[in-house]
């Protein structure tokens, strides 16, 4: 509700009424103006100058948005991790799904290295992968600071394995471009496959999976990727 462009433009006393406001929600959402004023020390035209800041004509707008976003928080349900895992297996673990691991597997075999990236939670999947891929002999690294930067001493004649569940991740599709200009070939493994990552890479793997947020958090399951890491890395160690 409160964009982190909102938030920047606040001065002092928007400041401390958004602190007020953040911390008591609900009780908010049903007081007067005027109540929300003495309660904060600030006068009704901060209020309402307040209100305008995150996009509302004014108090009744915003206590709508209010009650309408606290509501939603409430409503939030997740799926059982046995859901999310039979999910997995009935949409991918079919047809030429273990093709693409194959694949995958045939061109790190060929290259000098690979270089795991992604960040956030994709970041610990990327540092899980490097570690899995070198415990089983293949020189690997991994990277999930977005501003790293791209040499093509460890680039070039490598594989990227590329994740991100979104597959619209603006900081891995940067990276993705130099690693890519620098010779790099790019694997990536998202959750939609006509995501802008997975069209930009040189091979996509896909899990179809339902996506869930808390908030603006995206926890959708990560036990495809882990599924995934881990049958590539025993594939390459076959080969």
């Amino acid at each position: 509700m409160f964009t982190r462009e909102a938030i920047a433009s606040f001065n002092e006393l928007e400041c401390s009424l958004y602190g007020y406001i953040s911390k008591n929600a609900e009780k908010v959402a049903y007081m007067r103006i005027r109540e929300l004023a003495d309660e904060t020390h600030v006068s009704t035209s901060t209020i309402l100058r307040f209100c305008r800041k995150v996009d509302c004509a004014g108090y009744s707008e915003f206590k709508v948005k209010l009650k309408m976003y606290i509501s939603q928080e409430k409503h939030v349900k997740f799926k059982s991790t046995q859901h999310s895992l039979s999910e997995f297996v009935e949409r991918t673990l079919k047809g030429s799904f273990e093709s693409y691991i194959q694949e995958t597997a045939r061109y790190i075999a060929k290259a000098e290295s690979v270089i795991f990236l992604g960040i956030g939670s994709s970041g610990i999947m990327a540092e899980y992968g490097s570690r899995y891929v070198s415990s089983l002999g293949k020189s690997s690294l991994y990277i999930k600071d977005p501003f790293f930067p791209i040499h093509s001493k460890y680039s070039s004649n490598s594989v990227t394995i590329a994740l991100s569940v979104s597959g619209e991740t603006s900081e891995i599709i940067d990276l993705i471009k130099c690693l890519k200009e620098e010779g790099s070939t790019i694997v990536s493994i998202t959750n939609n496959k006509a995501s802008t990552i997975a069209r930009i890479s040189d091979l996509n793997i896909s899990y179809f999976v339902t996506e869930e947020y808390s908030g603006k958090s995206n926890i959708t399951t990560q036990i495809p990727v882990v599924y995934l890491l881990e049958a590539i890395a025993k594939e390459i160690f076959k080969i």
